[in-house]
């Protein structure tokens, strides 16, 4: 349950349309495993419309705290989009609940990370698509 200033909230508009025309960045390279925090997105599996649900999960891992003040979310276009000032009211726990978010038609790739206790960055690599 949803208990920060975005409880209320109608919306979040997560990326806008002249964000989403800005070129994108060549895809990102993938790194070796990690000791870090695992990133998980939750909901959506799918993004049947413009208009949905975001929820991540955090998993600690060698039962480290996860720093919640370490969090970013980037939208990977040229420059880079900070998306965490938009997304940080749904943090709670180990977890990002925000219950309506929109985005405009499109493909969208995000940027994830978040650091643990001792410094080890977990991230993950999340495309939204919607029609």
């Amino acid at each position: 349950m949803l208990m920060g200033p975005l409880a209320a909230a109608a919306q979040v508009r997560l990326i806008t349309d002249e964000e989403a025309r800005a070129p994108s960045q060549p895809a990102p390279t993938t790194r070796a495993i990690t000791r870090g925090p695992g990133v998980r997105l939750l909901t959506p599996t799918e993004v049947p419309a413009r208009s949905f649900a975001l929820k991540l999960a955090f998993e600690p891992r060698g039962g480290t705290a996860i720093d919640p003040q370490s969090l970013r979310v980037e939208y990977l276009k040229q420059p880079p989009v900070d998306l965490t000032p938009r997304v940080r009211a749904g943090l709670q726990g180990l977890a990002i609940e925000l219950p309506q978010v929109t985005v405009p038609a499109g493909h969208h790739p995000l940027r994830v990370s978040i650091r643990d206790a001792e410094g080890r960055e977990g991230s993950a690599l999340i495309h939204l698509t919607a029609r």
